[in-house]
């Protein structure tokens, strides 16, 4: 649905950061007068200031999580086997 609203809106394409393309800021309406290019570089600023999420490694999570899932395997069934020569 579309709103029959007039806003003005700020749109950052070079954002420094690989993760965004581009930011969007929608200016309150007591700020539409003041000049393009303040607005502009404030932009900017809150655009550059914004902190960027650390870089995920999938493939090494995973590994590990194989990992822990084998060894836990491996301890339970050496406790399995302990267990059952004890028993005899």
């Amino acid at each position: 649905m579309i709103k029959g609203v007039n806003r003005q809106v700020v749109e950052v394409r070079e954002t420094g950061c690989d993760y965004f393309e581009r930011i969007i800021f929608f200016v309150h309406p007591e700020y539409a007068g003041i000049s393009e290019g303040k607005i502009r570089e404030r932009a900017s600023l809150i655009a550059g200031a914004a902190p960027v999420p650390p870089p995920t490694k999938i493939k090494k999570g995973r590994l590990t999580e194989v990992l822990k899932i084998t060894l836990s395997l491996l301890c339970g069934a050496a406790l399995g086997l302990a267990g059952a020569l004890l028993m005899r």
